[in-house]
């Protein structure tokens, strides 16, 4: 009987010695199940809709991606795509990449939006909120403000009036006094912080001005300037004191946080469940191939299942929708799931503490945008120049004349051929850091073969986002003039490539495909092959 109290001690000693952290981030993930952040993401849903109707003529905006999770995808009018990493201290940028000028267009328009989206525990506001849109928001404006007086200077010097050049609105260009272009930061930004950010703005606004996009589009569009507002779960509104939007003089940019910041315990009339702040951030980690659109979907079904239920419940939706869509042709591989190594003898549950692989999301998009349905299939043409991008489809499309498919997991379908299908196996820049580079010498051949023949082409690729604006953007460098009009490579044998030509391509394609996302390391690739190409030429001058 001696014997086995060593014994005894042996198994105890594995949780004995289990540290604080490693304790922590058991009992973290523990209570980051997917009921949790479901249940999260409908509460902060209903906030979003209380403020949403506080002004209603206000068109809502996703932040991609975590804002799609908090209100159902016909309440949004739009996305955009604003990063956290433009907004963190000491490392603030102006990002030509993502201009977002569609947003401020509809703002215009629409007198103001409401943007939505969510941060983790411990912070009101992510840095997207409290710096990237504010930076945003004071370059546009400094912008249109050069612009307008660069407008009124030539109407001097020819002695115009000055209502001829800006929509024939005189006080609107000639009277600027009232004109704010300084930055709005939350008060919580630090003085240092806000100094710093505002000695960079009139170097930013040159970069905005030297890409080339449409400033004079956003002079007629915007009668007032831009101005960022931040509501979370902790500010208080009186509702008979709701300004109109006509007695603001700036165009508001609402900005929702829709996440609580305290992680809390909270009990309903069936369960008890754990509140997550910014709960639909990361939906890799926990959302087991459920995107916002299934879940607003199932969302009364997913919420009264309770804990026990709903990861089967999300099973079963999850691979209907992709049988599915497996059945139309799209390429659907089935979810797999990767337990966690349980944490120094920690029993965590490999039900509530799973890796997800990554799903393609369905985004909404804008209606403003410049796009044609086609059989369901959201087509983004590039301005005149026969050139189309959009995500991957299996089916009959009308007005497209021949494909380029750069979906590594697509197949050729039956009836193509060579002359008018393409089928380029390009993966993403952290999977093959030279995949896009290779593949562009074939797209660029099949672009320039069918646009001589006067055809117009689709690129695509599995969310049209990426790599398919990536090529288009090769193809539009190569064989187009800085008009976007095709010329057999003339204009791009006469100029240099810089990364400065590089962008004010980009910001033309960004213009007609508002969802252009396209990452850093693909940009480089075609940035790459297209010096390339200019040092061929110049070896065989």
């Amino acid at each position: 009987m001696a014997a086995a109290a060593p014994e005894a001690a042996d198994e105890v000693a594995p949780s004995a010695t289990l540290s604080v952290y490693k304790a922590a981030r058991c009992i973290k993930r523990r209570a980051s199940t997917l009921y949790n952040a479901l249940r999260s993401v409908a509460e902060d849903a209903a906030f979003v809709a209380e403020v949403a109707a506080l002004w209603p003529s206000l068109p809502l905006v996703a932040n991609l991606r975590c804002g799609l999770w908090y209100a159902p995808p016909r309440a949004f009018a739009a996305t955009c795509y604003f990063k956290s990493t433009d907004g963190h201290a000491g490392n603030w940028s102006f990002s030509t990449a993502r201009l977002n000028l569609h947003l401020a267009l509809l703002a215009g328009e629409r007198g103001g939006c409401i943007i939505v989206d969510s941060t983790r525990r411990g912070k009101r506001f992510p840095d997207s909120m409290s710096k990237t849109i504010p930076i945003w928001c004071s370059v546009l404006n400094r912008a249109i403000e050069r612009h307008r007086l660069q407008a009124i200077h030539k109407s001097a010097e020819v002695n115009y009036q000055s209502s001829t050049l800006l929509n024939g609105d005189a006080e609107n260009n000639s009277d600027l006094s009232n004109w704010d272009s300084s930055v709005h930061l939350p008060v919580w930004v630090l003085g240092t912080e806000k100094n710093a950010i505002e000695g960079r703005i009139d170097e930013w606004t040159d970069q905005f001005e030297s890409c080339g996009a449409d400033i004079h589009s956003l002079a007629v569009g915007l009668q007032k300037p831009l101005r960022p507002l931040w509501i979370s779960q902790r500010t208080r509104i009186w509702l008979n004191e709701v300004p109109e939007l006509e007695s603001w003089d700036f165009t508001p940019i609402i900005l929702i946080s829709a996440s609580d910041a305290v992680a809390t315990q909270r009990m309903s009339s069936e369960f008890s469940w754990h509140y997550i702040p910014g709960a639909g951030d990361d939906e890799e980690s926990w959302a087991r191939g459920l995107t916002p659109t299934l879940f607003w979907k199932h969302s009364y079904d997913l919420i009264d299942a309770g804990p026990d239920r709903c990861n089967q419940i999300v099973a079963d939706i999850v691979e209907k929708d992709r049988v599915y869509r497996a059945q139309r042709g799209e390429h659907c591989p089935q979810i797999t799931c990767k337990s966690l190594r349980s944490l120094a003898g920690a029993k965590c549950n490999d039900d509530q503490t799973t890796e997800m692989c990554a799903m393609n999301l369905d985004h909404c998009t804008s209606t403003m945008d410049a796009h044609c349905s086609n059989n369901g299939l959201l087509l983004f043409w590039i301005g005149t120049s026969n050139l189309a991008v959009s995500s991957t489809f299996h089916g009959a499309l009308v007005g497209v004349d021949c494909i380029l498919n750069c979906d590594s997991t697509s197949k050729l379908p039956a009836s193509s051929s060579e002359n008018s299908y393409l089928e380029l196996s390009i993966v993403g820049s952290k999977d093959d850091r030279f995949s896009l580079m290779r593949n562009l010498p074939k797209a660029v051949d099949f672009a320039k073969r069918n646009l001589m023949a006067g055809r117009k082409i689709l690129v695509c690729c599995q969310n049209g986002e990426d790599i398919s604006i990536c090529v288009a953007l090769a193809i539009l460098a190569l064989l187009f003039d800085d008009n976007g009009c095709f010329d057999y490579g003339n204009y791009f044998v006469k100029r240099d490539v810089t990364k400065l030509e590089m962008r004010r391509r980009l910001v033309f394609i960004c213009k007609f495909a508002v969802n252009a996302r396209p990452s850093r390391g693909n940009l480089k690739q075609v940035y790459g092959f297209l010096s390339s190409q200019k040092e061929l030429l110049s070896c065989l001058t």
